[in-house]
């Protein structure tokens, strides 16, 4: 089996490391990531200026490849010429530095690697761990190996997206794995506003660490209870239910 593995930390964060020593075991592992965090840079593409790809040692050895671009970008260099000829079974992002739950996964560079995924036809994962510091990625890369290995074993649509998020706890303290959807994300923005000695006013954005409402079936609810959520993810973001709504106001529009 090939799987091809990035995330939005960047090639030398500590996640996407350990997560590669797990998906080794059961897999021919194919590194391309960032040169540097991407986080929050959702799905952008780099299309106004040349990408360059970087081999990558790690104690002298081959490791990976570095691109200057986002995670999108990865895997699109990754399966049209890293990988050429030899399509991976599997993509995997992660493993995140932090939550990918509810409305997160509209910022998310990790979640946008594994949608580009899909979108060119090859099943893919986005791995997070629910937690903000002291990550314990030697649990969820264990984990997130035995869900690959299990995975695979299935006929998988090619349009297959699973957002997988951990409980940032032990691997003996995880409770078991729900089948989730996302919930709300509550987000608690704050700009704060800086004047430079030049008298120029600059914006920073920021804010508490964001809540979200753990309802039924939801991840939110899943961490909570300290159990892996794993939500599949649909490329198709079209609202069927406002759609005959949206028809009978679009009637009484004058466009004269």
């Amino acid at each position: 089996m090939k799987i091809l593995l990035t995330n939005d930390d960047g090639i030398y964060s500590e996640g996407i490391q350990i997560l590669k020593k797990q998906l080794d075991n059961i897999a021919e592992v194919t590194v391309i990531a960032p040169d540097r965090e991407r986080s929050t840079i959702g799905h952008a593409l780099t299309l106004r200026k040349p990408l360059r790809v970087r081999k990558v040692k790690i104690n002298g050895d081959f490791w990976g490849f570095s691109l200057d671009g986002t995670p999108a970008d990865c895997v699109i260099i990754g399966l049209l010429e890293i990988m050429k000829g030899e399509k991976p079974e599997l993509i995997v992002s992660g493993i995140n530095r932090g939550p990918n739950l509810g409305d997160d996964i509209f910022y998310s560079g990790t979640v946008s690697a594994a949608v580009e995924g899909a979108m060119r036809n090859v099943p893919s994962l986005a791995v997070s761990i629910a937690g903000f510091e002291d990550f314990k990625f030697e649990s969820a890369a264990l984990f997130t190996k035995k869900i690959a290995s299990n995975l695979m074993k299935n006929n998988l649509p090619s349009n297959l997206v699973l957002n997988i998020n951990f409980p940032n706890i032990d691997y003996e303290e995880i409770k078991g794995v729900e089948i989730t959807r996302h919930g709300k994300r509550v987000y608690q923005d704050e700009v704060k506003i800086i004047h430079d000695p030049q008298g120029t006013t600059h914006y920073w954005l920021g804010g508490e660490l964001p809540e979200g409402n753990i309802e039924p079936d939801t991840d939110f609810e899943a961490i909570y209870n300290n159990k892996v959520s794993i939500t599949p993810l649909s490329l198709d973001l079209t609202n069927y239910q406002m759609i005959l709504k949206v028809k009978d106001w679009a009637k009484k529009w004058n466009f004269k």
